[in-house]
């Protein structure tokens, strides 16, 4: 297991907030010289640590106007039952996260697609037609607090 330092945390940290942060202002952020720093990076990157680099999209700006959380329950909680289900949900691209809950539903989705209309369509379409699903419940947020991408490093 990697053992992370206070400087490992300040570059992650700093590579959370921007990505494509060159080097050199990278290593002058977290106090380093170009050289050790880019190593560590690196070693981040080996270990697992950073698992990719990405773009952070603005949803708006490309026409995915309506995000909904979906409570599903399925017929079964068997193995069987939840494997067939995550397989399914994972192969959807307008559901964004699928998580496996403990609790009142058996899966917590967050979807995303362009208005109600095409969640309607969505959820008659496909969402409900995966084998197994009892129902599903979805819930509208009237407004978005806070949403991140950034994993706290304390």
């Amino acid at each position: 297991m990697f053992k992370l330092d206070k400087t490992d945390r300040a570059i992650l940290a700093e590579l959370q907030k921007d990505g494509r942060l060159a080097n050199n202002l990278l290593a002058e952020k977290v106090g380093l010289s170009p050289s050790p720093c880019l190593r560590r990076v690196k070693a981040l990157e080996e270990a697992g640590i950073v698992e990719r680099y990405v773009a952070v999209l603005n949803p708006q700006a490309v026409g995915m106007n309506l995000t909904v959380f979906v409570r599903v329950w399925l017929t079964s909680q068997d193995a069987e039952a939840t494997d067939h289900f995550s397989r399914e949900a994972s192969l959807l691209p307008e559901v964004v996260e699928c998580h496996l809950m403990v609790g009142d539903c058996d899966f917590l989705l967050r979807v995303m697609t362009t208005d109600l209309a095409a969640y309607r369509q969505f959820q008659t379409q496909h969402l409900t037609r995966i084998r197994g699903v009892k129902s599903v419940k979805t819930e509208l947020p009237m407004q978005t607090i806070k949403q991140t991408t950034e994993i706290p490093l304390r």
